[in-house]
C-alpha cells in the first residue's frame, strides 16, 4: 500500500504524467484559468516564482503578438501585396526603387508565428499541467514544492529537462522552422519568373504536384525517366557494392591468403584519399581525351581521332557511373564486412563442413544470411545514401548528357542533381522543394517496408 501511494504522489509531483484528459476532467476552477492566465494556479498555491515565468512566457507572445505577428500572420496569407516599382524622384532627376513587400519573408515571418503560436499553446498546457499537479499534491495533504525544490529537482530527477532544453530549442530553430518552410514553398509559384520584391510569388495549392505527375507535359516527362534511373542507380551501386565488398573481404580473411593486414591497408588506402578528388580524377582519366582513350587509340582498338564516349553518350555514362561507384563504394563494404565475418560462430562452420556441405552452400545458407542479417539497416542506410548521391553524378558527369526532352536535367541526373539544377540554376524553387518533398515520401517508404520485412526486426536474437 505504500508503494502505491508512492508511486501515486509521484506521478502527481511529475506535471509530465498527467494526461490531457485528466487534467481537463478533474482540474479545479484555479487550474482551469490557467489555461487562459498562465501560471495562475501556481500563484494561487503560492508557487509566485514557478507562476510569474509562466505569466512572462505568455506576456511575451502577447506583445510579440499584436506588435508583429497578426500583422505576419495576414502577410502570411497574402504573401505580400505590394510589389517593389519604380519611383521618379524629382529632386534629384533619378528613379529610384519604392518598398515593396517581401513574400519570402511574408512566409518566413508566418512560419515562425506559427511556430510560436503552436508553442505557446504546449506552454498554456504545461502552465495548467503545472497547477493540476500542485493541486493533486494538496488534496492529499502533500508538501507543495518551492521555486528551491525546483532548483533542485533540475539537478536530480529533471535534470534531463535542463540538460534538452537547449538541443531542443536549437532543433525547432534550426531544423524545424526551416523544414517547415522549405515544405510550404511547394504550394506556391516560387520560380524563375516570382522573385520577390520585385515579383512576388503566392500560393497556388498542389498544381505544382499535379504538374509533375500529369500525362504529356514536360515536368512529368523529366519526373518519371529521372525517378527510373534514380532507383536503377540506387539498386546497382547498393548491390554491387555490398556483393562485391563481401567477396573481398572474403577472400583476404580466408586462411590461404597472406598478407591480409598489406591488402586491408591497400583497400584502406582508397578510402583515405577524399571522395572528390577521386571522382575529378577519374572524370580526367575517362574524358575523350584522358589516358583511358589515348591508351586505346595507341593500341589501335579505336580510330586515331576516336574517343570513346564515357560520359557523353547516355548508356556508355551509366555503365561508366556505377563502375567508377564499385572502386569508391567496395572498400568501404569491405571494411565494414570483416569484423563481421570475423565474429560468425566457427562452429557452423564446422559442423557445416561435417555435413559434408560445399563452399558454395557454405556461403548461401550461412554467410550471406548472417551477413545480410546483421548488415540490413547498413544496407538500407546505403541505398537511402545512393539515392541521394550527389557527388557522384554531379562530379562525373554533371548529370549529363543533356537532352532537349528533359525539363533542365541530363540523361543521368538523379532527383537531388535535378533538384540542385532547378533551384540553383532555374531558381525554381517551387519545383526544387516538390521534388524534395517526394524524395523523403519515396525514401521513407521504402525503408520502413523493406526493414519491417527482414529478420533483423522480425527476430533479433536469431543468430545469437
Amino acid at each position: 500500500m505504500k508503494l502505491f501511494k508512492k508511486k501515486e504522489a509521484l506521478m502527481y509531483e511529475r506535471p509530465r504524467d498527467a494526461s490531457v484528459s485528466q487534467v481537463f476532467k478533474e482540474s479545479d476552477i484555479n487550474t482551469k484559468i490557467s489555461y487562459l492566465v498562465f501560471g495562475f494556479g501556481n500563484i494561487v498555491n503560492k508557487q509566485v516564482v514557478r507562476g510569474l515565468i509562466f505569466l512572462a512566457l505568455e506576456i511575451f507572445y502577447l506583445i510579440y503578438l499584436f506588435s508583429f505577428g497578426i500583422h505576419s500572420l495576414g502577410d502570411f496569407i497574402t504573401l505580400g501585396t505590394v510589389e517593389q516599382g519604380q519611383v521618379y524622384n524629382e529632386a534629384l532627376g533619378i528613379y529610384e526603387y519604392s518598398q515593396g513587400d517581401d513574400s519570402m519573408l511574408c512566409l518566413l515571418y508566418g512560419v515562425i508565428t506559427l511556430v510560436l503560436t503552436a508553442g505557446i499553446i504546449f506552454i498554456a498546457f504545461m502552465s495548467a499541467k503545472s497547477s493540476f499537479c500542485t493541486q493533486k499534491r494538496k488534496e492529499k495533504g502533500m508538501p507543495v514544492p518551492t521555486f528551491l525544490d525546483d532548483i533542485r529537482s533540475l539537478k536530480e530527477e529533471n535534470l534531463h529537462s535542463l540538460l534538452m532544453a537547449l538541443p531542443i530549442v536549437g532543433i525547432i530553430c534550426f531544423t524545424i522552422v526551416p523544414l517547415i518552410f522549405m515544405i510550404l514553398i511547394a504550394f506556391t509559384n516560387y520560380d524563375h519568373e516570382h522573385q520577390p520584391p520585385g515579383n512576388l510569388f503566392s500560393w497556388v495549392g498542389f498544381s505544382n504536384f499535379s504538374a509533375m505527375f500529369s500525362q504529356g507535359g514536360k515536368l512529368a516527362g523529366t519526373f518519371w525517366p529521372v525517378l527510373t534511373w534514380t532507383l536503377i542507380w540506387a539498386v546497382s551501386a547498393t548491390a554491387s557494392c555490398y556483393i562485391l565488398g563481401l567477396l573481398l573481404a572474403m577472400l583476404i580473411n580466408r586462411k590461404g591468403t597472406r598478407g591480409k593486414a598489406f591488402w586491408r591497408f591497400m583497400f584502406v588506402l582508397s578510402v583515405a584519399v577524399p571522395q572528390f578528388v577521386t571522382l575529378l580524377t577519374m572524370r580526367t582519366i575517362f574524358n575523350a581525351n584522358g589516358p583511358v582513350n589515348v591508351i586505346l587509340r595507341g593500341l589501335g582498338i579505336i580510330g586515331a581521332t576516336d574517343s570513346i564516349p564515357f560520359f557523353t553518350n547516355e548508356l556508355y555514362a551509366k555503365i561508366t557511373i556505377i563502375l567508377i561507384n564499385i572502386w569508391i563504394g567496395v572498400p568501404y563494404t569491405m571494411l565494414s564486412t570483416t569484423g563481421i565475418l570475423q565474429n560468425i560462430p566457427a562452429d557452423l562452420y564446422e559442423a557445416a563442413k561435417i555435413d559434408g556441405a560445399s563452399a558454395p552452400v557454405i556461403f548461401w545458407k550461412i554467410t550471406l544470411p548472417y551477413m545480410v542479417f546483421v548488415m540490413t539497416p547498413n544496407i538500407i542506410t546505403s541505398f537511402t545514401g545512393n539515392i541521394n548521391s550527389f557527388n557522384v553524378i554531379f562530379l562525373l558527369s554533371g548529370g549529363g548528357p543533356d537532352s532537349l526532352e528533359y525539363y533542365y536535367a541530363g540523361k543521368t541526373d538523379l532527383l537531388v542533381t535535378w533538384l540542385y539544377k532547378l533551384t540553383i540554376t532555374q531558381k525554381d524553387y517551387n519545383l526544387g522543394a516538390v521534388i524534395g518533398i517526394l524524395v523523403f515520401v519515396i525514401l521513407s517508404v521504402l525503408s520502413l517496408i523493406t526493414y519491417r520485412r527482414t529478420g533483423s526486426y522480425k527476430d533479433e536474437g536469431a543468430f545469437q
